[in-house]
């Protein structure tokens, strides 16, 4: 456990569990907040089928399911049953990895295909599937927090009466993953309902989470000082994902963001992936050339020679099988495959050099960075370490490991996040704005261009289609709790025909200052999602406008508000009635694009 800063201001009593859902494991850790007083971080070390209490236990992120989709095992549990043949006599469908489903498209790597990645069974959401493994995480945590926790009748108290949760997701992620993420924890009986979802659950990159807990390690504390800019590098199972900041103050302590965060598809699980390619050519024409083999063989390398890999000088040996296997012609001798180091190291190269390139975009962006803590599952593994220190030493970078479990940054330093609040300012990755209409002004050469492309309202008004309205550019600083506000109206001719209308938010990710047109560079426009504008309900705030033309209408003039303060969008539509400001619910209706 480790202790926070900042005593907690609430005024009630109230329980956080922060959940880490990694793709290969999983963690969780937690809190009591006591008004007042300092938080503890605490985790929980155990789970079922895991033999003891380990500080650094995390829960193997993967399930089976029977043909009628229903759970069979978990965790540990699920790797026992593999272990045993249980889950192999029983046709029991394993599912793994399976939070790569939920990434962005955009979200990709040339060296990776869709193949890669496990599929969820046909009759699964990949949304169901989080939904059953967050409902085992959560009443693994409830069994362990209520039982060993002094007052646990007290505790229980606190589960019954609304915990709080804090859910990390990679850096690469946003709004469509987070409301699927709602939805799972409102179907594993997390919260009651999407409301309550919105109103308990929060979200954290794991590039910021990791940043808070290498800020409460003391091991860090040297590289802590005003002025100074530091890079967190989460190497975890499925991605990488990497954030940079410039420390204002200490005491308390203040940082900036100083380039957008980014996610690469390199984790550990891609050197499983490369390993078991390789090994499946390696052993063609083997007696050994079968799926069941090739997949046994592949996972006891990432069990074993994976985690224990150094060097290019070394041999790995992956014990599979029993004295009487085999074939010192495939490198097979006593049920154990030999594999030289310059065959193996070719199966880490790629997620070193994506993480140097990456690495290279941060400091490119985000200025003269000398330090760079890595943390996550993949960073204990000593040749990928070595080799990255070297290599960024070479050019001035000093890399180095927080002390401690780094495995579990990301559930501990959510903990922190909700409380501590360290990041004031950060960067908008995209500019943020909405899709619609400019009205048509014959004085603009821009406008003349587009002439052909005119068209009337109801009102009589020519307009231009296709316009972008931006509200918050790319690459703006973006303060914590600092509305971005943009007005617009409906016009109507019959007050009648009024209705609540969907306000498309649109994301620009392109290289212009000042976006105009979607049809203008129109891969860089993704649509984000949709919010309501409740218009009907507000038919006696419409102004009767008369054009000089001869023409009457109807106005009504609204706003939308965005705010980007934290890790996660929100936005609303705001309008004035008899001089006070009215808004709708904070609410978005995220939609997957088809190309990210």
């Amino acid at each position: 456990m480790s202790k926070l800063q900042t005593p907690y201001g609430g005024s009630n009593r109230k329980l956080l569990i922060a959940l880490d859902i990694g793709t290969t494991c999983s963690a969780v850790s937690y809190t009591i907040l006591d008004p007042g007083e300092i938080p503890e971080i605490r985790r929980v070390p155990t789970f079922p089928g895991l033999n003891g209490s380990r500080a650094d236990a995390k829960l193997p992120s993967v399930l089976y399911y029977n043909a009628k989709g229903d759970v069979q095992a978990v965790g540990y549990e699920a790797e026992d049953a593999f272990e045993t043949g249980k889950a192999e006599d029983e046709d029991w469908i394993r599912v793994e990895w399976f939070k790569l489903h939920l990434r962005p498209r955009g979200l990709s790597d040339p060296h990776i295909q869709d193949e890669s990645i496990p599929p969820i069974p046909e009759n699964k959401t990949v949304t169901e599937v989080l939904a059953d493994f967050l409902r085992y995480l959560f009443e693994c945590a409830k069994r362990y927090i209520t039982t060993t926790y002094t007052g646990g009748d007290e505790v229980l108290k606190l589960f019954e009466g609304g915990t709080e949760f804090v859910m990390g997701h990679p850096n690469g992620w946003g709004g469509f993953q987070q409301q699927n993420m709602r939805q799972a924890a409102v179907k594993a009986g997390l919260v009651p309902s999407m409301d309550a979802a919105g109103d308990r659950i929060q979200f954290v990159t794991e590039g910021e989470a990791s940043l808070y807990y290498c800020l409460t390690d003391t091991s860090t504390s040297d590289h802590i000082k005003p002025g100074n800019r530091i890079m967190i590098v989460d190497a975890g199972g499925g991605t990488v994902d990497l954030s940079s900041y410039l420390i204002k103050q200490v005491g308390p302590i203040k940082l900036e963001e100083v380039a957008s965060p980014s996610c690469r598809l390199q984790g550990s699980v891609f050197v499983d992936d490369r390993a078991k390619s390789y090994i499946r050519e390696k052993l063609r024409g083997s007696s050994y050339d079968d799926p069941e083999d090739i997949n046994l063989i592949a996972r006891r390398f990432g069990e074993t020679g994976k985690r224990s890999f150094e060097s290019v000088d070394q041999v790995v040996i992956i014990p599979f099988g029993g004295t009487r296997d085999n074939q010192p012609k495939y490198g097979i001798i006593k049920g154990k495959l030999k594999l030289q180091g310059d065959e193996v190291h070719p199966f880490f190269n790629p997620s070193i050099e994506a993480i140097l390139d990456a690495i290279r975009d941060q400091r490119r962006e985000g200025g003269d960075i000398k330090t760079v803590f890595f943390v996550g599952g993949f960073s204990t593994n000593r040749y990928l370490f070595d080799t990255l220190r070297a290599r960024l030493a070479a050019i001035g970078i000093d890399a180095s490991r927080p002390d401690g479990y780094t495995n579990k940054a990301v559930a501990d330093g959510a903990v922190a996040f909700y409380t501590e609040n360290v990041v004031t300012v950060r960067f908008a990755r995209v500019a943020y704005g909405t899709r619609g209409i400019r009205t048509y002004d014959r004085t603009n050469q821009e406008h003349r261009a587009r002439t052909h492309a005119v068209i009337r309202s109801a009102t009589g008004i020519e307009n231009l289609p296709n316009a972008f309205h931006c509200i918050l550019p790319k690459g703006s600083r973006v303060v914590h709790d600092r509305e971005h506000v943009e007005t617009f109206a409906f016009e109507v001719k019959d007050k009648n025909s009024l209705r609540d209308s969907d306000i498309t938010l649109v994301t620009y990710s392109g290289c212009s200052p000042e976006p105009r047109w979607t049809d203008v560079d129109s891969a860089s426009y993704r649509e984000l999602g949709r919010i309501r504008a409740p218009v009907s309900q507000n038919s006696h705030l419409l102004q009767l406008v008369d054009d000089g033309k001869g023409r009457q209408f109807y106005r009504f003039i609204f706003r939308v508000v965005l705010k980007l303060g934290l890790t996660e969008l929100k936005a609303c539509i705001a309008w004035t009635e008899n001089g006070q400001e009215k808004r709708s619910p904070i609410s978005i209706v995220y939609v997957r694009p088809e190309v990210d």
